[in-house]
């Protein structure tokens, strides 16, 4: 092979390279997410509630769990509204999501947060929280496909 063989076809397999990093990135997708989360604890908490992902026009169910530690008493009720991007299936926006956080909320307050998943899925969250909370604390909120 001679020289000017050996660069082209180098140039070749980078360019291949590259093209398929890019279309990976550009077959992620996103949808609509809607969470309501109850959460509750002293010293312990634990959160649970439910969801649902609007994906390409079919509607999927989800079940939300968590827990957390730290300094956490009281309790509230959050409803989310947002989006969940880089997916490419439904089953993206499984997975658990970690945060580490502080806040106090006393009647009615907003909330935004962005969470990110093992999968790359990225939640981009905001909502109304409602009841008497305290917190500083690291959680995890685990989504799953019902």
């Amino acid at each position: 092979m001679t020289f000017r063989a050996s660069i082209r076809a180098a140039v070749v397999a980078l360019a291949a390279l590259m093209g398929f990093g890019m279309t990976s990135a550009a077959y992620a997708d996103s949808g609509r997410v809607h969470i309501r989360i109850v959460k509750a604890g002293f010293i312990v908490g634990g959160s649970g509630g439910s969801g649902t992902l609007t994906f390409h026009g079919r509607k999927y169910s989800l079940g939300i769990g968590g827990i957390s530690y730290g300094l956490t008493f009281g309790a509230s009720e959050t409803n989310f509204y947002g989006t969940v991007t880089n997916i490419r299936r439904p089953r993206d926006i499984e997975g658990v999501y970690g945060q580490a956080g502080a806040g106090a909320a006393v009647g009615r307050g907003a909330q935004g947060v962005v969470l990110t998943n093992q999968n790359g899925a990225v939640l981009t969250l905001t909502g109304r929280q409602a009841g008497l909370i305290v917190s500083a604390d690291l959680s995890g909120l685990a989504l799953s496909l019902r």
